[in-house]
């Protein structure tokens, strides 16, 4: 960790999100969904709610989608597409539970002026997978996105894209492995990649902010940062506490019931990138 504590500089972000109108569980495609344990849709919209109020009192703009019956997922947003320089590449789902989400995601980002707007031609689960790090694109693979996805990011988005192997099935998508603090500064749990990724990421990103197993495992790390200030699950304390050391401001926030469907504020929020 650097001796000194830099100064951070936030950013006003414009974000997509999906209020929860339609949250349950009712089937399970990663390990954290169990449709034994009941659901609280109503708590659910509650804390997205407070979420939404954050993101507009940090002076952020909030854009949203419509909620689609019967699409109990859409709410994890960063799903939906990774959007870069005003183009959209929009997800193809690995499970069919979610395919009819491309469909919602593509008819929004059309009717909302986007000037390149794609349907990825290989499986391909949008910011859950590809995270934007300056001019650079983190791209994780192992569960649900398709190696060969990368490569169709790259070529559309005109910028390197890094792939990195995720090995824990826990950690299904990249951004509940890693999150992006700046241009130049992640976090990550070092363990959730294979051997190769680690030394990338290492080699990449000396003074990262690295979590350990207990703040990964309430998804600490499905975290947002405008540049500064960073949401992250109120359990996550120690991880909370080496942010502040790097000069970040760690706001927590209480996503519980989504956790439910194996998502927290980060998959709730699509970032634009106009």
């Amino acid at each position: 960790m650097s001796t000194h504590t830099p100064a951070r500089t936030a950013r006003p972000r414009r974000y997509l999100m999906c209020r929860p109108t339609h949250f349950t569980v009712d089937y399970a495609i990663n390990p954290w969904m169990d449709p034994a344990q009941p659901t609280d849709t109503e708590l659910a919209v509650r804390q997205w709610e407070r979420l939404y109020r954050t993101y507009r009192r940090l002076g952020h703009t909030v854009e949203l989608i419509d909620p689609v019956p019967g699409l109990p997922d859409m709410v994890y947003a960063a799903n939906g597409a990774t959007v870069l320089d005003g183009r959209a590449l929009v997800a193809t789902f690995r499970y069919p539970e979610r395919a009819a989400e491309s469909e919602a995601y593509q008819s929004w980002f059309r009717l909302h002026g986007y000037r390149a707007v794609r349907r990825a031609g290989h499986v391909n689960e949008g910011e859950g997978d590809h995270l934007v790090v300056g001019r650079r694109v983190l791209a994780g693979t192992g569960f649900r996105t398709s190696r060969a996805a990368h490569a169709e990011a790259e070529q559309l988005f005109g910028v390197p894209v890094v792939s990195l192997t995720l090995v824990d099935p826990r950690f299904y998508h990249l951004d509940t492995a890693l999150a992006v603090l700046a241009d130049d500064h992640v976090m990550y749990y070092p363990e959730a990649f294979d051997a190769n990724s680690r030394s990338v990421l290492r080699s990449l990103y000396p003074d990262a902010v690295l979590a350990d197993r207990a703040d990964a495992e309430v998804f600490g790390l499905n975290a947002v940062s405008d540049g500064r200030r960073v949401l992250l699950p109120e359990a996550a304390k120690n991880l909370a506490g080496r942010l502040a050391e790097h000069g970040y401001e760690p706001i927590p926030v209480d996503v519980s019931e989504l956790l439910k469907g194996g998502g927290g504020a980060k998959c709730c929020t699509l970032e634009l990138r106009p």
